[in-house]
């Protein structure tokens, strides 16, 4: 297993971490198998944010004298009402779900403010009592860090950009990645995707792992195979399905990405996901498939480097990330943008217009304007 500094937290967390969702309503004993299939991978890290009594205490039995070897996500906010996972910011529900969590596992290393997605979901949690119920986790020693969960990039931004989560669990996939800002990430999830939709990696979600960076905020991730979807060749957006692998590896390249939470409820799936820990970088490459996306979006860059290395020292996968998001913003391009780009050891101007680079693009970008556009606008 490979660890990563979680950072915000100063914790090092193995790469693939488990997702413990679809242990939900299985016999203890699968449970045991699958927790016991992946500390034995190496695995330190495991989200917990289902409201369930049974499935929490399985996971804790599971666990036994190993509890302190594990860091677990539990979420705030969590609820369980008639037997359905719910989101609430009602103080009296959402602590008599957490003190029950905190009741079987004893601390949780890192309390997750659950679910904040929209405005309201921004408002119900740092308008109210629910973030002083949070710092006051904290302070106890109950929590050891905070952390948050979205799905939401603008709203993400504004929860970090508030300073008090150390980290944050996101949904990162290539096709997510896609979407428009716009789109609801979970319609896409029960309704199937709309080809039309995809036009490359939407920029805002690049401004948010860049802000994560800056802000020493961690990652972590959800959604790594899109609910399976990505790996389907009937309900994936691609015309041929991604490998467990190719997910996981995609997640991994994103800025301040610690660990992927993959959802396991198998020793079998648990390996499956190891398989990436001995994969070559073939068996990484994830750019010939989403390349196929069922939607023409060529000429937008993606952000896999197949163009390097360039002559002159540019990193062009950069370059396009800033012109990306200063394109977005017809108000004035923010400072953070220009100087991210002047900060860069060589700027699109320096660009030679060789070709090399246009080549090697499998998505037929038009580089070298791009170069001369980012200079520009930003140089």
């Amino acid at each position: 297993m490979e660890y990563r500094e979680l950072s915000g937290t100063g914790l090092d967390v193995s790469i693939i971490g488990m997702g413990g969702e679809h242990l939900d309503g299985k016999p203890y004993e699968q449970v045991k198998e699958t927790v016991d299939a992946a500390l034995e991978h190496g695995v330190n890290i495991i989200d917990v944010f289902m409201p369930g009594e049974e499935i929490r205490a399985n996971i804790a039995k599971a666990l036994g004298d190993r509890r302190k070897d594990v860091i677990i996500q539990g979420h705030i906010g969590s609820t369980d009402v008639k037997q359905q996972y719910d989101v609430s910011r009602d103080l009296p529900t959402v602590k008599k779900y957490f003190e029950g969590l905190l009741r079987i596992f004893g601390y949780i290393d890192i309390g997750m403010m659950f679910f904040i997605d929209s405005e309201k979901d921004y408002k119900d949690v740092f308008e109210t009592g629910f973030v002083e119920y949070v710092q006051r986790l904290k302070e106890q020693g109950d929590i050891r860090h905070i952390g948050f969960g979205s799905h939401n990039p603008d709203t993400a931004v504004k929860v970090i950009n508030t300073g008090i989560p150390e980290m944050m669990m996101f949904s990162i996939n290539p096709a997510f990645d896609m979407l428009p800002t716009g789109e609801y990430i979970i319609d896409q999830l029960d309704k199937g995707f709309k080809p039309e939709l995809f036009r490359g990696i939407d920029p805002k979600r690049l401004e948010l792992y860049k802000l994560c960076k800056q802000k020493q905020v961690g990652i972590t991730v959800m959604k790594t195979y899109c609910a399976g979807k990505l790996l389907s060749a009937d309900l994936s957006p691609f015309n041929e399905p991604l490998t467990p692998v190719q997910c996981i590896h995609y997640a991994l390249s994103r800025p301040s990405v610690a660990s992927v939470l993959v959802g396991l409820k198998t020793r079998e799936e648990v390996l499956a996901a190891m398989a990436y820990l001995d994969a070559d970088a073939a068996e990484k490459d994830y750019t010939e498939v989403i390349s196929s996306v069922k939607s023409d979006f060529r000429g937008s860059c993606v952000y896999c480097s197949h163009c390097q290395p360039c002559p002159a020292g540019i990193d062009i996968a950069e370059v396009n990330k800033c012109l990306d998001i200063a394109r977005l913003d017809t108000g004035g391009i923010p400072d953070s943008v220009s100087a991210g780009y002047k900060g860069l050891a060589h700027g699109g101007g320096e660009c030679i217009a060789c070709g090399n680079c246009e080549e090697r693009c499998p998505f037929g970008v038009h580089i070298i304007d791009n170069m001369k556009e980012a200079e520009k606008l930003l140089g």
